[in-house]
C-alpha cells in the first residue's frame, strides 16, 4: 500500500479574521497564472485581478480562476477584500507595487527581482517590517525535496567540510536575434538581465543549500545578440550570459555559468557540492533525483517519502514514481507563505531579505564584470 505525504490542511489561526488567504494578482502572463494556481491549491481564494489595462484583467479572470477584474491596480491593493498582493509584473513595477501594498497593511509576495537596485529592496525590507507584513519572494527551488534533502545532508555533516561548489543555470529562449521580451530592456527589467534573472536563483540556492554566503565575486558579461527585435534592430544593452567566480566567507572556493542562449538548455540549473565526505548533485530539469558521491562509491537518491528527511519528506507530496516539479515547488511555496501570515515559521521560507540578498550579489556581479576585478558582495 502506498504512502501518500499529504499537504498540511491550512491553519486555523486568523481564518476567521481573514476569511482565508484572500489573495490578488498583479500581472496576467505565464507568473501571474502561476500564482494564481498555486493560490487555489493551498485553499486561497483568488478574489482579484489586475493587468496592464481593463480588458486584460478581464480576459484573464477565466485562465487566473479570479473573482473579479480590477480597473487597475491602485484599486486593487486599496480593496479590503484583498489580504495579499502577489506581484507578477515587469521588474520595474516591482518596488513602487509592493511598497503601495505594505502602506495599506497588506502582506506582499513580489516576484524576483525584488527590486532593479539594491538600495530600493533594502526600503522594502524596512517597509514589510515597519507594517509587520509578511513579504516573501518566490526562490521556489528551494521547495524541491531533494534540494532541501542536499540541504539536510549538508547540515548533519555528511558531506564533511564543503571545499568547492560549481554549477550552471542554462536557458535557450533568447538565442537568436529575434527572440525578445521586456526583460531585455533595461528601463524595464533593470541593468542585469541573465543573471539578474536566473543566475540570482542559482546563488540563492548555492547559499540556501550550504548555508554560507558568497563573500566575493570576479565575473565576466557577454551580449551575444548586440541588437533584437523582429526587424533585429533594437540595440542590446544587458548581458546574454555571465561566467562568474566566488569565493564564500567559509573559504570554499566555485565557479558558475549563466547564460540564456545556450541551445537546447531550456531550464537546467545545476547545482554541485563537494565537501570532504561526500559530493552531491542536483538538476533541476531531473528534480526526483540527488547524486550523492562517496569515494568508495555513488548512488542517485530518488525522491521517497519513505526515506527522506522529515524536512524534505513535508514537501513529498506523493509516492515515488510519481513526478512533482515547478508548479509543485510554487504550490508549497504558497502554502508556507500562508502558514507565516497564520503565525507559523515555515523552515526555508524566502523573504524580501533574501531578494535584498540577491540583489546585492547582482550589483557586485555587475560591478566585477565592469571593473575586470574582484569586488566584494555587500552585506
Amino acid at each position: 500500500m502506498s504512502h501518500i505525504t499529504e499537504p498540511s490542511a491550512p491553519p486555523e489561526p486568523g481564518a476567521a479574521q481573514r476569511g482565508g488567504y484572500r489573495a490578488a494578482v498583479i500581472g496576467t502572463g505565464f507568473m501571474g497564472r502561476v500564482h494564481a494556481r498555486a493560490i487555489r491549491v493551498s485553499g486561497g481564494r483568488v478574489v482579484g485581478v489586475a493587468a496592464s489595462t481593463p480588458e486584460k484583467a478581464e480576459a484573464a479572470l477565466g485562465p487566473l480562476g479570479a473573482e473579479r477584474a480590477y480597473a487597475d491596480a491602485a484599486a486593487l491593493i486599496a480593496s479590503d477584500d484583498v489580504d495579499v498582493v502577489h506581484v507578477c509584473t515587469p521588474n520595474h513595477l516591482h518596488a513602487p507595487l509592493s511598497l503601495a501594498a505594505l502602506a495599506e497593511g497588506k502582506h506582499v509576495v513580489c516576484e524576483k527581482p525584488l527590486s532593479t537596485d539594491a538600495d530600493t529592496a533594502a526600503r522594502m525590507v524596512a517597509a514589510a517590517a515597519d507594517a509587520g507584513s509578511v513579504a516573501t519572494v518566490p526562490f521556489v527551488y528551494r521547495f524541491h525535496p531533494m534540494v532541501r534533502e542536499a540541504r539536510e545532508k549538508v547540515r548533519s555533516g555528511a558531506v564533511g567540510r564543503i571545499t568547492l561548489a560549481h554549477g550552471s543555470y542554462l536557458q535557450d529562449w533568447l538565442l537568436r536575434p529575434g527572440d525578445d521580451n521586456w526583460r531585455v530592456d533595461p528601463q524595464l527589467g533593470g541593468p542585469t538581465r541573465a543573471f539578474g534573472d536566473i543566475g540570482s536563483h542559482w546563488c540563492d540556492l548555492l547559499e540556501f543549500v550550504t548555508g554560507d554566503r558568497i563573500a566575493r565575486v570576479a565575473a565576466q558579461t557577454s551580449t551575444v545578440n548586440g541588437s533584437r527585435g523582429s526587424d533585429g534592430g533594437r540595440p542590446v544593452d544587458t548581458e546574454d550570459l555571465v561566467t562568474l567566480q566566488f569565493t564564500t566567507r567559509a573559504g570554499v572556493v566555485g565557479a558558475a555559468v549563466i547564460s540564456q542562449v545556450s541551445a537546447g538548455r531550456k531550464n537546467r540549473l545545476l547545482l554541485e557540492v563537494s565537501g570532504t565526505e561526500m559530493t552531491l548533485s542536483f538538476d533541476q530539469e531531473q528534480p526526483e533525483l540527488l547524486w550523492q558521491g562517496g569515494r568508495e562509491h555513488s548512488r542517485l537518491l530518488m525522491r521517497d517519502p519513505e526515506t527522506l528527511s522529515p524536512a524534505a519528506g513535508r514537501l513529498a507530496r506523493v509516492p515515488a514514481g510519481h513526478a512533482q516539479g515547478y508548479q509543485d515547488c510554487f504550490d508549497a511555496f504558497v502554502a508556507d507563505t500562508r502558514d507565516a501570515i497564520a503565525g507559523d515559521t515555515p523552515d526555508g521560507l524566502p523573504a524580501f531579505a533574501d531578494g535584498l540578498r540577491a540583489a546585492r550579489v547582482a550589483e557586485a556581479v555587475l560591478a566585477s564584470a565592469q571593473e575586470d576585478t574582484w569586488v566584494e558582495v555587500a552585506e
